[in-house]
């Protein structure tokens, strides 16, 4: 069972650990209990929530006991870390809302009827809702050091600039006191997170030290970065999300299959479950053969299966190819359809009328109308995959997909689309 850290090491998933030696020697005597917790400070989850869940997976699969813990407390306060502002704070009816959202993200990846490790969720309102500030004072807030908790790095360069509310400042009181709970309730004794939580999980560990006499492990995992310097799991509409209504699973396996040469082999290792001999097979691939990007594909199949399921990744598939000219976009569904044309230029008209060479310029397929004329000359240009050679050709209603969309295409990788009504 200790392989499990050896494996997470490879795939560069250990940032920091309060003593990697003393965990090894704990999971080789017998299965521990690992948690992470996952805050509903929006409606979903997003792709940097993905390293932790996964690694909950990797440790259950490795046969120790995972804990995913929603934070319906903490929802409601706003964890300080990485912020330069105040967190606006949020009605308990959202974040209620927002907790059952996660509960069902986070259940997805865990397997709750495994013998003899069943993964357990969890929500820290369910302990905390029940104490009141004067016992939250004089039980949980004594053991906690002020000088020491204004050294942290996330209270300290927030006092430094813009300032921090008690209420933030509370928060590393509140998610130590889930450790402290989860030791208590199920003899939880490793707690996994972001480097940026390093703090915020130390001081848990520390907790549970000082009231119980225990003695628990703490684990950071590396935050995701990109090589070209931008910030990981951003796109032009904001967060990579894993709800699939606000990212669609064709933007979120093309988000990975446009992976960049220098990032993808770090992202199969974080993110899927290939074995080391695959991942360096498809290292070899990025080497020789970089052009038929075998690794940005198996790295968007596997991601996408695994979160949205196999009937999703073939739909997204099937329009990658048809958009491309390698399939009948007429068989597309129209959510699909619909989520392909979002990632891509097109124009929106209030109805039909205007000319196909219009409708090429007109969605930015091409820079001018004379540029669209040129191209259907060249016989480059395509409407539905279907080639145009009349530069006076009019769309109809039987040109029309799903009643409204229409996919325009200039050579073989300038695409676009016209969106009716």
């Amino acid at each position: 069972m200790t392989d499990i850290l050896d494996d997470l090491a490879w795939r560069g998933l250990i940032a920091q650990s309060t003593d990697l030696d003393a965990l090894r020697a704990s999971m080789a005597k017998e299965p521990i209990t690992v948690y992470s917790g996952f805050d509903p400070t929006a409606p979903s989850l997003h792709i940097g929530h993905f390293v932790p869940l996964l690694t909950l997976r990797r440790l259950q699969l490795a046969g120790h006991r995972p804990i995913g813990l929603v934070g319906g407390a903490t929802g409601l306060i706003g964890d300080p870390s990485g912020r330069n502002t105040e967190r606006s704070l949020n009605s308990t009816e959202i974040v209620a809302e927002w907790v059952d959202r996660l509960r069902g993200q986070v259940g997805k990846f865990l397997d709750f009827d495994a013998q003899p490790n069943p993964a357990l969720l969890v929500s820290n309102l369910d302990w905390t809702g029940e104490l009141s500030a004067i016992d939250f004072l004089r039980d949980v807030g004594k053991h906690f050091p002020v000088n020491r908790m204004l050294a942290r790095e996330s209270v300290s360069a927030r006092l430094a600039g813009e300032g921090l509310s008690y209420t933030e400042f509370s928060y590393q009181i509140l998610q130590s006191y889930d450790y402290l709970e989860l030791f208590r309730r199920y003899n939880c004794t490793l707690q996994i997170g972001g480097s940026d939580q390093w703090g915020n999980i130390t001081a848990g560990a520390d907790l549970i030290r000082r009231v119980e006499g225990g003695h628990v492990h703490v684990l950071t995992q590396p935050l995701i970065t990109k090589a070209d310097g931008t910030k990981f799991g951003k796109t032009a509409g904001g967060a990579l999300w894993l709800d699939p209504e606000m990212t669609s699973p064709y933007a979120f396996y093309q988000y990975f299959l446009n992976s960049d040469d220098r990032d993808v082999i770090h992202y199969l290792k974080v993110f899927t479950f290939r074995s080391r001999e695959e991942i360096e097979e498809l290292e070899k691939a990025v080497a020789e053969r970089p052009f038929a990007r075998e690794a940005q594909r198996t790295l968007a199949e596997d991601l996408t299966e695994l979160l949205h399921g196999r009937p999703e990744l073939d739909a997204v598939v099937a329009a990658s190819k048809a958009l491309f000219g390698q399939g009948e976009l007429a068989e597309l569904p129209a959510a699909t359809l619909r989520a392909a044309l979002a990632e891509v230029p097109k124009a929106e008209v209030p109805a039909l009328g205007a000319a196909y060479v219009d409708l090429l310029a007109d969605s930015g397929v091409v820079e001018s109308k004379s540029a669209a004329r040129r191209a259907v000359k060249e016989g480059g240009a395509y409407l539905n995959n279907r080639k145009i050679t009349d530069e006076s050709y009019v769309p109809t209603a039987d040109d029309l997909l799903a009643g409204r969309f229409m996919v325009l295409r200039r050579g073989k990788k300038s695409i676009g689309g016209v969106v009716v009504g």
